[in-house]
């Protein structure tokens, strides 16, 4: 009987569909979670328009090889299956997409912590979606089959096949940033949506962060403590709070005066709060702001939050057990710093994993581990929780339930129609930020506790709020004052008020700018030393007025500051016939 060899053409022409079956194989590992967060709205398109570019890279050597291409298929189809469990698992349990904070939280886990989070989300249908992704990933493999080209042609198909997915992005990003490394990031984040670049990048930008938080950390632990501490509570039990939220514009809430009602629980607790309507921020901008905010550094001296100690070391200092709660990305190359501060805090939760900050994450997942922290059995404790707050993109920091500015009614006559759906989906955000911060409230005043609790926002946002209507989000060379407008409000319990002096209807209208914080909140909790200036704590009988300075205090020249006051008139940030303090 005459044997048959199959031939490397074919007589119809190329094998188009077993080419199809190919890239539908190796897209399926990561086009599935892409697909899944697609579909329940978790991110945008970008992270499923890469992992579908991505995913053809592994047609390059099924050409060039396609005698071994079942071969080859089931090689790199197992690393892209283990990875991809991990990366669905991941999803299935958090609705988040796997980063490099994941990696984080991973490695900074113990045994006993992996198998309490093990048993705590295990569900049967995880174990039969496991299985079904793994059933249809070996029925696309049973599809695999040689695609032949001649030799040269194939060579030619690879290497325009690397150079389009590689070669052309990297140069890009060469061509596009000041440095190597700028592009090397730029080009990581195009790859890291596909499985195993996911995993790969994800390690990489790991040990990269780690390596500039561990420097950071050992700056922080040289600095000395603060001189002839005295703290006015010693031994006394306490427990303060103190809440940052992210990207809140106050003048978006009907507790300073809006005419939409977001915040009608925060407006419910109106008698119950100091509510402090002149504060600012220094910067519009996340890590920027809180250098100062957090530590003893402000825009005439930015970098004193390498050499002086921040309020975590501070409290730490007057014998406080801290914890950091956070809803923020973790191990990101502009979150280090952040990562940084919540290292210095004796306990830490880190609930943000996400590769992109635009991904649905809701800040009621902070209201469970801030009840543990509150019943932990320390008698002195600092909790910090930092909030999301109303980070664009603003439709992913509320849930459904929480849709409700839907319409114009409040809206000034400026906002176009296509600017509503944003101006709109901030309002809710404001709205679900409002329960959030009002719920840690009434936790807190549950407890019965002997502290207070002090929440302000990082910085501002506008939202097509100042003159025109044409701003959206933040920009430092073009300042508005929505940018910088940011609540900032105390709570103390009963017990607190009994002891202590909180009479502060004198002091909510002084101008103020948050990066004098740490004066403010050593004030409060009762401490003194001799880096404490009294004159730059809002609540001190000895406070002096200065000039509310905003902008990026390394711009030479120094002129790149300026004085808040001067863009206040230029804005509208409600219909016209509402004043907003």
């Amino acid at each position: 009987m005459a044997m048959f060899k199959r031939s490397t053409k074919s007589a119809t022409g190329f094998d188009w569909a077993g080419l199809g079956w190919m890239f539908l194989f190796f897209w399926y590992f990561s086009g599935i979670t892409q697909l899944l967060i697609q579909l329940t709205g978790t991110s945008g398109f970008s992270g499923f328009r890469q992992a579908f570019f991505m995913s053809a890279l592994w047609l390059a050597p099924m050409l060039l090889f396609p005698r071994r291409a079942r071969l080859l298929a089931a090689l790199i189809g197992v690393v892209l299956w283990a990875c991809s469990m991990a990366s669905l698992g991941y999803f299935f349990i958090y609705q988040q997409e796997f980063s490099q904070s994941v990696i984080f939280i991973m490695f900074e886990s113990n045994i006993s912590e992996a198998g309490e989070y093990a048993t705590q989300y295990f569900a049967w249908w995880i174990v039969l979606a496991f299985i079904a992704h793994t059933a249809l990933a070996i029925f696309l493999w049973t599809r695999v089959r040689p695609v032949y080209l001649p030799m040269g042609r194939a060579m030619i198909a690879a290497t325009a096949i690397v150079l389009a997915i590689v070669g052309y992005p990297l140069v890009k990003q060469i061509a596009t940033n000041d440095t190597l490394e700028r592009a090397i990031d730029g080009f990581e984040t195009r790859v890291e949506p596909a499985v195993p670049w996911q995993m790969i990048v994800a390690y990489r930008r790991y040990t990269q962060q780690l390596n500039n938080m561990q420097g950071m950390l050992d700056n922080v632990s040289k600095i000395p403590p603060l001189s002839n501490f005295k703290d006015s509570m010693a031994g006394q039990p306490s427990t303060l709070v103190l809440v940052i939220g992210e990207s809140t514009n106050r003048q978006r809430m009907s507790l300073y005066g809006y005419p939409r009602k977001t915040t009608p629980e925060l407006d419910k607790l109106r008698d119950q709060l100091d509510v402090f309507d002149n504060v600012i921020t220094p910067r519009p901008y996340t890590i920027e702001a809180l250098q100062q905010v957090l530590t003893f550094a402000d825009e005439d001296h930015p970098d004193l939050y390498l050499k002086t100690p921040s309020i975590v070391s501070m409290m730490k200092q007057a014998g406080y057990k801290t914890f950091w709660i956070t809803n923020q990305q973790t191990m990101t190359k502009r979150n280090t710093m952040l990562t940084t501060f919540s290292e210095q805090a004796d306990e830490q939760v880190y609930l943000n994993n996400n590769r992109n900050q635009n991904a649905r994450q809701y800040d009621g997942d902070v209201l469970e581990p801030f009840s543990k922290a509150l019943a932990d059995k320390a008698e002195r404790k600092l909790i910090v929780v930092h909030l999301l707050g109303t980070h664009m993109s603003y439709q992913y920091r509320y849930p459904p339930s929480f849709d409700t500015f839907s319409d114009r009614q409040g809206v000034p006559d400026g906002v176009s129609d296509d600017q509503l759906p944003t101006y709109n989906s901030y309002d809710n955000a404001v709205r679900y930020n409002d329960f959030v911060v009002s719920s840690l409230i009434k936790d807190y005043a549950k407890t019965d506790p002997n502290g207070f609790l002090l929440y302000l926002s990082d910085h501002g946002e506008d939202v097509f709020d100042s003159a025109g209507h044409e701003t959206l989000g933040r920009n430092e060379g073009k300042p508005t004052a929505p940018m910088y407008t940011i609540p900032f409000m105390t709570w103390a319990s009963p017990k607190w008020r009994a002891t202590h002096d909180w009479n502060m209807q004198g002091d909510v209208q002084r101008p103020y700018s948050s990066s004098q914080l740490i004066h403010t909140w050593a004030d409060l909790a009762g401490l003194s030393f001799d880096e404490l200036d009294r004159s730059r704590s809002l609540v001190s009988d000895s406070f002096k007025p200065r000039p509310l300075l905003i902008g990026d205090p390394y711009q030479r020249p120094q002129k790149a500051l300026i004085d808040f006051s001067l863009i206040k008139p230029k804005v509208i940030a409600a219909p016209t016939n509402v004043v907003l303090k």
